[in-house]
């Protein structure tokens, strides 16, 4: 029988009560012991929710816990490098929720003292929206089925959380914590999740160029309003490392916005992912779309628990989502920022 992991969570939001914990919970051998979370009692319900036994009052405790082997973060992004950070010097393998983490200069101390440790386990949460098709789409685009790559349009206006659903300019929304730069640092909407899947396509941009606006500068917070930073309608450009562009366009503000959607043109052949019904369809230069039924021996799926364990027990290694790639994902949305503050394109080196 394989060597029993006990899991200690700290920041016990959404994704880890929806997800995290149940799937660690699915897993043999592998025991949720505790959690800590913004307060004992938010932390004792979530305990009790699940039957975890422990919980903690201080995540410091938690961490230094010698009965716990490895930890989940689920906090928001502003904590995750000093989580991951002590729980490496804590011989923790360590799990943390997307983004990575702040900024950039955050991401590369994260993965220089990850290196520290190379007998422990990193791993980021992955975006999942395209996990089915994307060993497919690397397929196609890998065989030459649609040429050499001209563009990749990615458009989407319809995003989740609800509080930060398309359409019209809601000037009375509720403030979220995706809204709030000092908790959420450098991303804009959903911008990075969807380069990160971009670059499961196509590899890593060369360069960025970026205008944004803000409509809703106000968001309502208890019996008060908050004065919003971070963008909610943006144009992103640039050239990939692999010849051709990309265009990205994001916003929450736009009405009668089309289906959200990617489209990747070739010299002979395009791709189009529909992000809404998800759905695959691939067009030669006839123009006739049809759709695919991705074999199943190309499909994946939500398993960043089991990749976890398993990955600690040395049975695979982490594909979703390295620290490595979380790098390029975090210079990416700040250099996204800075090109939309100066007015310039500026090159990635990752």
């Amino acid at each position: 029988m394989s060597k029993k992991i006990n899991i200690g969570v700290i920041g016990a939001g959404e994704n880890t009560k929806k997800f995290h914990i149940p799937n660690f919970q699915k897993l043999e051998n592998v025991d949720v012991v505790g959690v800590c979370n913004r307060s004992y009692e938010s932390g004792k319900k979530v305990a009790d929710e699940f039957s975890i036994d422990n919980v903690y009052s201080n995540w410091m405790d938690l961490i230094e816990d010698k009965d716990i082997d490895a930890i989940c973060i689920g906090t928001w992004p502003y904590m995750h490098e000093v989580l991951v950070c002590e729980s490496l010097k804590n011989n923790k393998h360590v799990m943390t929720e997307a983004r990575m983490t702040f900024d950039y200069e955050s991401a590369k101390r994260m993965l220089e003292f990850s290196k520290k440790s190379p007998n422990l386990i990193t791993q980021i949460v992955p975006a999942p929206m395209t996990l089915k098709f994307d060993k497919y789409i690397r397929k196609l685009i890998g065989q030459n089925e649609i040429g050499e790559v001209i563009q990749v349009d990615i458009s989407i206006n319809h995003q989740t959380p609800i509080s930060l659903s398309g359409g019209y300019p809601d000037f009375n929304s509720e403030n979220h914590w995706r809204s709030d730069i000092d908790l959420s640092g450098m991303n804009t909407m959903q911008l990075g999740i969807w380069y990160e899947a971009m670059m499961r396509w196509v590899g890593s941009a060369k360069n960025v160029m970026s205008a944004s606006d803000l409509i809703v500068k106000t968001k309502k917070e208890n019996d008060d309003y908050s004065f919003v930073k971070i963008p909610d309608n943006i144009n992103v450009i640039g050239e990939l490392e692999i010849g051709g562009l990309y265009n990205i366009k994001m916003s929450t503000v736009k009405g009668n916005a089309p289906k959200d959607s990617v489209w990747i043109y070739g010299t002979k052949g395009t791709i189009q992912l529909d992000c809404v019904d998800y759905e695959l369809y691939i067009a030669d230069e006839t123009n006739d779309f049809k759709k695919v039924s991705v074999p199943n021996e190309f499909q994946s799926w939500w398993r960043v628990e089991e990749e976890f364990v398993n990955s600690i027990r040395g049975e695979e290694k982490i594909t979703h989502t390295t620290f490595e790639i979380g790098l390029k994902y975090m210079e990416f949305v700040e250099a996204v920022r800075k090109s939309d503050k100066n007015g310039i394109r500026i090159e990635l080196f990752n």
